[in-house]
């Protein structure tokens, strides 16, 4: 198996996790025209895909997914609880699978399993993704660390993992003070802390990759994150940085 983020941050996330027979996208934030350019630069198009995997209804995940949908005919799944915070967009056009946490499901010849987590939306899920004996983790989203997110991603062997804000940064910065509160809270975004102390509690030894994203535009410099996290990710093979508006290299895992 193998990842690229297409883009990831508060103005839309994309990302592509791909096995010898499928091609899923885990959420989409931008544009139908968007997301066909920046796949366009990892030399795949939306015809391509086998699904769209959806974690929250929140605009900077879902903004784009009904519109590929519809456009290329391509399934959508997601939780009960999103398609009833999306009520009012869904209709008939679209083909809408509806996700249960922990229930694996078979996508080509891929096992996606949806994993609860904290997150101020209607029922947020990420995923893990299972091919051939290898593990892949999409982890972003979430305000705190549970016990069941940390038995889920315990043994994975590539990892797509959130470092949102530093809390300085996000303390002395110019967002309103109720917004702070949600994104610092326990039902908001990880800290570069928060992360270093997830990444300290996970198994980390059969990791061959990690890629770091939703890194804050405004709360948060890449040079922070990597000052705080560099001491549990120096041993693991491949680290990526997931930007706005760059699309990374391809994480492939053996």
């Amino acid at each position: 198996m193998r990842l690229v983020s297409l883009g990831s941050g508060s103005k839309g996330n994309a990302t592509l996790v791909e096995s010898n027979n499928a091609c899923l996208l885990v959420d989409c934030g931008l544009s139908v025209r968007e997301l066909k350019r920046r796949m366009g630069e990892v030399n795949r198009q939306p015809e391509d895909l086998s699904g769209i995997l959806l974690t929250h209804e929140h605009s900077d995940h879902r903004r784009g997914v009904l519109a590929v949908a519809r456009k290329y005919s391509v399934s959508v799944y997601m939780t009960a609880g999103t398609a009833a915070a999306m009520k009012g967009e869904l209709s008939e056009t679209e083909a809408i699978e509806i996700v249960r946490g922990d229930n694996t499901l078979p996508i080509e010849d891929i096992g996606v399993t949806p994993v609860a987590v904290p997150h101020d939306a209607r029922e947020p899920v990420q995923y893990l993704f299972a091919s051939r004996g290898v593990t892949l983790g999409v982890l972003t989203d979430l305000g705190s660390i549970t016990p069941h997110v940390l038995a889920s991603y315990g043994r994975c062997d590539g990892l797509l993992l959130e470092a949102n804000h530093d809390s300085a940064m996000l303390a002395e910065g110019p967002y309103p003070a109720s917004l702070k509160r949600r994104i610092a809270g326990d039902w908001g975004h990880l800290s570069n802390g928060q992360t270093a102390a997830l990444l300290e509690a996970l198994d980390c030894s059969r990791l061959q990759g990690i890629v770091i994203g939703h890194i804050s535009e405004t709360n948060n410099a890449q040079a922070r994150v990597e000052a705080q996290l560099d001491p549990y990710v120096a041993g693991i093979p491949a680290v990526h940085y997931a930007s706005q508006e760059q699309v990374t290299d391809w994480l492939t895992l053996e």
